[in-house]
């Protein structure tokens, strides 16, 4: 399994955000999570990832128990092993759009700028490498921030409401890159979403609840 989690429970104080959350990932798989404001579909993206702690229960992450691992060994395998896109894009405003793809690969000492360029190839910004991100639109700040969270391989993609500030027009296009890349990796791909179009290109569409997480 790509990811694996049991248990799992989160609280703030006394007031529980989710318990019994059990889910399995298998590789390549896409998963949509959907549920109301306020239930914990971000926390739980973090907590996949080692970014967020939790009250109970486990996750392993590529065969490796999070609780049991430090921050910097959580650190290293997310950075081989995980990618991120969020709806606020995040992409660094002082780096052109190369720049900002290639910054996994200089993480992890592998510089490869024929992989950065075949990724900007893939995902339709051919020839806007040297742009800065204030030259792009929104539609094309999230297709940066797909191929730099693919440009390592990594087995499992995060995505965090990636179409939420977008039209939907160009909120499909974002999907159709989103889903066609993590196929071509072979990535599994975990997608918190409000929007049921997107939810509904799911290989299995979950829901997030306090006391849970089901079909």
């Amino acid at each position: 399994m790509s990811l694996q989690i049991r248990g799992l429970a989160k609280r703030y104080g006394e007031t529980v955000v989710f318990r019994h959350v059990s889910l399995d990932v298998a590789p390549g798989e896409f998963v949509a999570i959907v549920g109301e404001s306020g239930v914990g579909k971000s926390t739980l993206l973090n907590c996949m990832a080692g970014l967020d702690s939790w009250d109970e229960g486990s996750v392993t992450l590529h065969g490796a128990v999070l609780a049991t691992l430090s921050d910097d060994d959580r650190a290293l395998l997310r950075r081989r092993h995980v990618g991120f896109v969020f709806q606020a894009f995040h992409v660094l405003p002082h780096l052109d759009v190369s720049q900002n793809v290639a910054l996994p690969l200089l993480l992890l000492n592998q510089p490869d700028d024929a992989r950065v360029q075949a990724m900007l190839d893939a995902v339709g910004l051919a020839g806007l490498g040297r742009r800065l991100p204030q030259q792009l639109s929104g539609g094309q700040l999230q297709r940066v921030a797909i191929a730099r969270a693919l440009v390592h391989r990594p087995s499992l993609l995060l995505a965090d409401e990636p179409t939420g500030n977008l039209d939907p027009s160009t909120a499909a296009r974002v999907m159709d890159a989103l889903i066609a890349q993590t196929r071509e990796h072979g990535a599994s791909l975990v997608l918190v979403t409000h929007s049921e179009a997107a939810a509904a290109r799911a290989d299995r569409r979950l829901h997030l609840s306090a006391d849970g997480i089901a079909p």
